[in-house]
């Protein structure tokens, strides 16, 4: 019996290639644990389902040899091999060692290093200056918001929904001594953790504070629910972007709380409440006895995005903004809103439950954290939007400001 090949990695990105000069279909390592970008050929895509850690080499061979219509296919087959394992795209001891060798780096690194400069936004100061100077402009010092929570796409997708969210932020004079609470999607984390990291966000415009003392009483309370210095800080951009726009508002040493929120994979698909998971509970109850000992030297941004519907998500639906099913899903989006504006936790929950969160609300678990934490807010939608993230795939974000 020849030996099982190794397993293609679960956790990577694979997206159809929609230059027709080079067809295919891209794989790419969201962690960044490589930075090797692989297209496969249209005719070897089937081909990697033989990478399932159960079928052999001999498998492969015959696959191949069934696709190319050759007898001799060895060099594929090796070309085809080596590409996924040196790119780390195996679940086998080269990606293990790089991954290691990666999030050891990132733990001894005294600073959280820009991830999307250069390619979300401008890697200049100058040039990201300019653009949020026209795009965002300056907050309006709106005194009665304590909370507002904007997207996390991509700032080209969505400059008037992060306007309408920043505008309503505290005037400088206001903000000076605030510690900026950052609620973000873990896109990448454990379910029922929490992503911490002491260290300080570099951005173009500089560095950030980071509240040590809140991190760390965190951390002594529920060591279980925390991932302290998650790796995944050093590849998520739900905070990153945060960070930007605050520092634009208020200059580069703005003093910050940053959060990665796993998902509540656990309530969601068992039903319960998040806070039934120990760990969970006191997790949210330090956190809620955090912001109601520092009041209002907290400022809470959420950085979250909404839906996520159509063929790149995994649905069968070729989804079209504001057309046909979309339509359907603003619905519900909006009732899914209007329970979080007036507060209702729970029968915001039970929506997000129903179905297990088949519209896939990727900011679902922040916003719950911060309704348990925070509760008897009322929020206001300031603006809704979706956006066609490709031409079968819409994404929808909003944004919201809370107050008493």
């Amino acid at each position: 019996m020849s030996e099982a090949l190794p397993r293609l990695r679960f956790n990577l990105d694979f997206v159809p290639s929609s230059e027709p000069e080079k067809p295919g279909l891209y794989i790419r390592d969201p962690y960044h644990y490589s930075d090797a970008t692989l297209l496969i050929p249209p005719p070897l895509v089937q081909a990697l389902e033989c990478f399932d850690g159960q079928q052999s080499s001999r498998d492969l061979r015959a696959e191949l040899v069934r696709i190319t219509g050759e007898i001799e296919v060895s060099e594929i087959e090796k070309h085809l091999h080596d590409a996924l394992n040196d790119a780390g795209f195996l679940e086998n001891d080269r990606y293990r060692e790089m991954k290691a060798a990666r999030e050891a780096e990132f733990a001894q690194q005294e600073v959280r290093e820009a991830a999307f400069a250069g390619s979300a936004y401008p890697d200049q100061p100058g040039s990201l200056k300019k653009l949020l100077t026209t795009r965002i402009g300056a907050a309006q010092g709106i005194s009665s918001t304590v909370a507002v929570a904007a997207p996390h796409a991509s700032p080209d997708a969505s400059w008037e929904t992060y306007k309408a969210a920043y505008q309503n932020l505290p005037s400088p004079q206001a903000a000076a001594d605030l510690t900026f609470v950052i609620l973000g999607t873990s896109h990448y984390g454990a379910p029922e953790r929490f992503g911490l990291t002491r260290k300080s966000f570099e951005t173009p415009f500089g560095l950030t504070q980071t509240n040590h003392a809140l991190i760390d009483e965190l951390a002594k309370a529920a060591p279980e629910a925390i991932r302290m210095e998650d790796y995944c800080h050093a590849v998520e951009h739900s905070i990153e972007f945060q960070v930007v726009f605050l520092q634009h508002l208020y200059g580069p040493n703005v003093r910050i709380l940053p959060i990665l929120c796993g998902p509540y994979v656990k309530s969601i698909y068992q039903g319960g409440m998040p806070e039934d998971t120990d760990h969970v509970a006191r997790f949210l109850g330090t956190l809620g006895n955090i912001g109601a000992r520092e009041g209002r030297k907290l400022f809470w941004v959420l950085g979250i995005d909404m839906a996520h519907m159509g063929r790149r998500y995994g649905d069968s639906l070729r989804a079209t903004a504001n057309l046909g099913e979309m339509v359907a899903i603003e619905k519900r989006d909006r009732d899914r809103i209007d329970q979080i504006n007036a507060g209702d936790r729970n029968g915001y929950w039970s929506l997000v439950q129903d179905g297990h969160d088949d519209l896939k609300w990727c900011g679902s678990a922040p916003l719950y954290t911060f309704m348990k934490v925070l509760p008897g807010l009322k929020g206001e939608l300031l603006k809704y939007h979706q956006w066609q993230i490709d031409p079968q795939s819409v994404v929808s974000f909003g944004a919201l400001r809370f107050c008493y």
